[in-house]
């Protein structure tokens, strides 16, 4: 017939584990996110890479690849914040084509508010549940399977 590797049981329950357990944990970050401060799972993700970032600053195409998300979503993320106060845009200093997004005293204020239930929803759901060797071989095999994606 063809040529498919098919999974095997173990390849399947691994593959159906991450699948439900990322799916869930987003779910529950979102809940948490969206109550603590109307914020979206990615718009968080952008306020932690700026707060980050030297002067809370980056490059709009360089915050697209760090959050993962295409050019065109991370404009549409961008907008939002910058509705709410958050963040804003301005043109780089070094290209008149470059624009930057800046977090504003605002947006960092959110996030110092908004963080520490992030976080304990991290912990509680996903680090305080492994071990730190757990902790270390996700990390090998996740930063693989990420630089094999971005190849």
């Amino acid at each position: 017939m063809t040529d498919t590797r098919w999974l095997d049981d173990t390849e399947m329950a691994a593959w159906r584990a991450f699948l439900s357990t990322s799916h869930l944990l987003e779910r529950r970050i979102e809940e948490q996110l969206k109550a603590a401060a109307g914020l979206t799972h990615p718009q968080y993700e952008i306020l932690v890479r700026l707060a980050d970032a030297p002067d809370r600053q980056m490059r709009m195409t360089e915050l697209a690849r760090g959050v993962v998300v295409s050019k065109s979503a991370l404009t549409y993320q961008i907008t939002r914040l910058e509705k709410a106060g958050l963040v804003e845009r301005t043109t780089c200093p070094s290209d008149d084509r470059g624009v930057l997004a800046v977090l504003t005293e605002a947006g960092l204020r959110c996030l110092e508010r908004v963080a520490p239930g992030h976080l304990a929803v991290v912990r509680a759901y996903l680090v305080d549940r492994l071990t730190r060797d757990e902790l270390e071989v996700m990390t090998t095999a996740m930063r693989r399977t990420e630089r094999a994606l971005r190849e």
